[in-house]
C-alpha cells in the first residue's frame, strides 16, 4: 500500500509540475521553456556576467526557487544532511559537459520533455540519444562504477549554496550595473514571467520534487535495471499535464520546423542529449536533481551546479552553444570530447584500481 501511495503522490506532484511548467510559458516565459534547468542556469550565468551573449542573459527565478524550496522542505522534514567529498572535481566535470550537451540539444531532460508536449518533434531525436547515454552509463553502474562515499561535513557546508541564492536574488530585485539583462525583443532572457510568479513556481518545484526524489535520469535508470517505474510515472505526468495545459493555452503546435529555441538537426539533437544522459547517470542525477540535492545539504551537488554554470558560460564564450539556425562546428567537437571525457571517468571509476600509498602497504 505504501509502494502504491509513493507512486500516486509523484504522479499528483508530476501533474502539478506540468501544468506549473506550460503555464510559465503562458506568463511570459520562452514557449516550451516553462521550466528548463540548463537554459535557465545559462540565463543566471549570463546574468551574473560570466558570459556576454546579450540574448540570454536574466538571473532566472525559478532555479533560486528550487534551490530554496528542497532546503526548506528538507529542513522541515528533518532531511537536510551536509555531506560531500565524493570525487567533487569529477563532479564538476562532468557537470561542465552535461551543460555541453544540453546547450547542443537547446535544453535539459526536462526541457524535452516540455518540447515533446509542445509539439516539437525534434526532441524525439533527444529522446533516443537520452536513452541510449543512460544505457552507456548502466553498463559502467552494472561493472562496478562508483564516485566513491560521502563524507559528513559541518552544517555551514551546506548552507552555502542555499546562502548564494538568496544574495542572488537580492541582486535580480536590486539590478546594480554590474548585473546583466537581456534587452526586451533580444532572445530568450528577454522572455520571462513576474518575478513573484517565477519564484513561487521555483518553491512549488522544489518542495514537490523534494519530497518525491522526482529524476528523469534516475527513472529511466531505475525502469531499466530494476523495472521500478515510480520516478518515471512523475515525467510521464508532467508530460501529459503540459501537454494539456498546452492544448488549453494554445501553446501545442505540431511539427520539426519553426520550433521555439530549437533545431532541425536530428543527428547532433541525439548526440547532445546522449552526452547529458550518459554524465547524468555517472552523476546520479539529472540537473533539476542536483539543484534539489545542493538544497538537502549536498556539497557535491553543489559542486556539480557550479560545474552546469561554468560549462553554460563556457559554450557561450566560444562559440559551442546552438542556436536555432543549428550547431556550430566548435560546439560539435565538444560534444564528442565530452562523450571521450565521459567514457574515460567511466573506466577510470569501474576498472581502474586505486593504488595503495606506502603507508596503506605498511
Amino acid at each position: 500500500m505504501e509502494k502504491k501511495n509513493d507512486k500516486l503522490m509523484i504522479i499528483i506532484a508530476g501533474l502539478i509540475i506540468g501544468v506549473i511548467a506550460a503555464g510559465l510559458s503562458f506568463l511570459g516565459n520562452p514557449k516550451n521553456m516553462g521550466f528548463c534547468i540548463a537554459c535557465f542556469l545559462r540565463d543566471t550565468a549570463g546574468g551574473l556576467g560570466l558570459h556576454r551573449a546579450a540574448p540570454v542573459q536574466y538571473i532566472r527565478p525559478e532555479i533560486i526557487g528550487i534551490v530554496i524550496g528542497a532546503f526548506c522542505a528538507a529542513f522541515a522534514k528533518k532531511e537536510f544532511s551536509s555531506k560531500g567529498g565524493s570525487a567533487p572535481m569529477t563532479r564538476f566535470v562532468l557537470g561542465f559537459f552535461a551543460m555541453v550537451g544540453c546547450l547542443m540539444f537547446l535544453g535539459c531532460p526536462f526541457r524535452m520533455i516540455l518540447r515533446l508536449a509542445g509539439g516539437d518533434w525534434n526532441a524525439i531525436f533527444g529522446l533516443v540519444g537520452f536513452a541510449i547515454g543512460i544505457l552507456c552509463g548502466i553498463f559502467f553502474l552494472k561493472n562496478g562504477y562508483s564516485l566513491k562515499r560521502t563524507y559528513s561535513l559541518t552544517r555551514a557546508e551546506g548552507y552555502i549554496l542555499p546562502i548564494m541564492e538568496v544574495v542572488i536574488f537580492v541582486l535580480l530585485l536590486v539590478k546594480p550595473a554590474f548585473i546583466f539583462f537581456s534587452e526586451e525583443g533580444a532572445g530568450p532572457g528577454a522572455m520571462h514571467a513576474a518575478i513573484g510568479a517565477s519564484l513561487a513556481a521555483g518553491l512549488v518545484v522544489g518542495v514537490l520534487a523534494q519530497r518525491t526524489r522526482l529524476c528523469m535520469v534516475g527513472g529511466m535508470r531505475d525502469m531499466i535495471l530494476f523495472r521500478e517505474s515510480r520516478l518515471l510515472l512523475g515525467f510521464l505526468a508532467i508530460l501529459v499535464a503540459a501537454f494539456v495545459t498546452n492544448l488549453v493555452l494554445g501553446g501545442f503546435h505540431a511539427g520539426f520546423a519553426e520550433q521555439p529555441v530549437a533545431h532541425t538537426d536530428g543527428l547532433w539533437n541525439c548526440l547532445g542529449m546522449l552526452l547529458v544522459g550518459f554524465a547524468c547517470v555517472l552523476l546520479g542525477g539529472c540537473p533539476l536533481r542536483q539543484l534539489v540535492m545542493s538544497g538537502e545539504g549536498n556539497a557535491d551537488s553543489a559542486v556539480t551546479v557550479l560545474g552546469l554554470m561554468v560549462g553554460a558560460a563556457f559554450c557561450h564564450n566560444f562559440g559551442l552553444a546552438s542556436s536555432g539556425e543549428g550547431p556550430t562546428p566548435a560546439g560539435k567537437i565538444a560534444v564528442i570530447i565530452g562523450i571521450v571525457v565521459v567514457a574515460l571517468i567511466g573506466v577510470v571509476n569501474t576498472y581502474v584500481k586505486e593504488e595503495k600509498t606506502a603507508a596503506d602497504a605498511a
